[in-house]
């Protein structure tokens, strides 16, 4: 699963690691960038949901092999589009089929793995979408140059066919195989519910806490070649180092969710996320500084934040609602973000074509603080009857 979401973060951020080099050979402006990014999002956050359904029913061997699938069909349609409405329908069917990616995670986790674990492996099978996107300009940016963008596409689906030929193995193993149904796995916690104010302040904690992935991702390349002058070869340089923050944020968050006591656990998470947005808040004064070695460190810093964010929300949400339905809780959670991210792309396209980085980054960094003042309004009232009843 950690390969999985590796291949899926490849897929998704070649289009972003090029993006310099794509839009000037096709004229797309950053906002019609920002567009194509949202169609993918928007296809993904639809699709979340219904892939952790399925997955939930009908177990992750056969859903994860028809995911990938059909997003390496798409990533390698890539290469054939010419114009926006090529590149917004590639992405997304891409979307759609990434939709499974984290439901997947988390199902498998909750399937195999003891409580006490169960943070830590969601690092691990998360981590592969941060490792992904460290790994994406250190690999893509070199065929890129050698044979032009498009051949790094074409390239990515060769990843997808080897990820499924592996897959055909591993998923024989009886606990992947046997697939558990929901009654196997009930934990006497509650079913998630849209009535229920926890869930959306799940949703809502996930998506703006974890905002500044979105935004290094998607804008990162474009501020280093606008702002500093970045060549493409030295963005693929340096783009590598803002996701593995990310990485190592996900195992240090992880580590320290598998610690929280059972009792008061709620308000232990609550305390993390308070941590996350101090450290989240310097991301604002990026624009205001000239020295590249430390707006890379601010850039590293914002998705070390952003990568706890999420392991703290799903913490939170698998612990208060029955592991029965993780792959659910985990689709809800990557496409409330999806749906984030659709919305606010745009915005940060406009804004970038207006040259206005300091209000783009004072967003993107105001993100976690936002996430957790929802998350604290819904939960200061019942997080101690809620610890309680565990």
């Amino acid at each position: 699963m950690l390969l999985a979401s590796l291949i899926s973060y490849i897929d998704r951020n070649t289009l972003a690691i090029l993006a310099p080099t794509i839009l000037r050979e096709t004229r797309l402006t950053a906002e019609e960038y920002g567009f194509v990014i949202s169609a993918f999002s928007m296809a993904y956050m639809l699709a979340n949901p219904l892939w952790g359904r399925w997955l939930d029913r009908f177990g992750v061997r056969a859903g994860m092999m028809a995911a990938v699938a059909l997003w390496t069909l798409a990533s390698v349609s890539h290469a054939a589009a010419a114009g926006f409405l090529g590149f917004a329908a590639a992405r997304a069917v891409l979307g759609f089929g990434e939709g499974a990616t984290f439901p997947g995670g988390l199902r498998t986790v909750t399937q195999t793995l003891p409580v006490q674990l169960r943070a830590r492996g969601v690092a691990l099978a998360y981590s592969g979408g941060s490792l992904g996107a460290v790994l994406t300009p250190l690999i893509v940016t070199p065929i890129a140059l050698a044979w032009g963008w498009r051949a790094a596409f074409l390239f990515t689906g060769l990843v997808g066919a080897l990820w499924l030929s592996l897959w055909l193995v591993v998923s024989r193993r009886p606990e992947v195989r046997e697939h558990r149904g929901i009654a196997a796995l009930h934990s006497g916690q509650s079913r998630p519910s849209f009535r229920d104010a926890r869930l959306w302040s799940y949703m809502g904690a996930y998506t703006l806490g974890a905002l500044p992935i979105a935004f290094v991702i998607y804008a990162a390349a474009l501020y280093l070649n606008r702002g500093f002058g970045a060549s493409q070869a030295l963005i693929g340089k340096l783009l590598w180092i803002p996701p593995l923050g990310w990485e190592t944020g996900y195992f240090f968050w992880g580590w320290l969710v598998d610690r929280l006591p059972k009792e008061g656990r709620v308000r232990g998470l609550g305390r993390l996320m308070a941590a996350g947005c101090l450290l989240a808040a310097p991301l604002a004064a990026a624009p205001h500084i000239r020295n590249l070695p430390a707006v890379m460190g601010l850039l590293w810093l914002a998705m070390f934040v952003a990568g706890g964010f999420i392991i703290l929300t799903v913490a939170y949400a698998t612990h208060v609602y029955s592991a029965a339905h993780s792959g659910l809780l985990a689709g809800l959670g990557a496409g409330a973000w999806s749906a984030g991210v659709a919305a606010a792309m745009p915005v940060f396209g406009r804004l970038i074509d207006a040259n206005r980085w300091d209000v783009a980054f004072l967003m993107a960094a105001a993100g976690p603080a936002a996430g957790w003042l929802l998350w604290r309004a819904v939960n200061s009232g019942s997080r101690i009857s809620q610890d309680r009843q565990t």
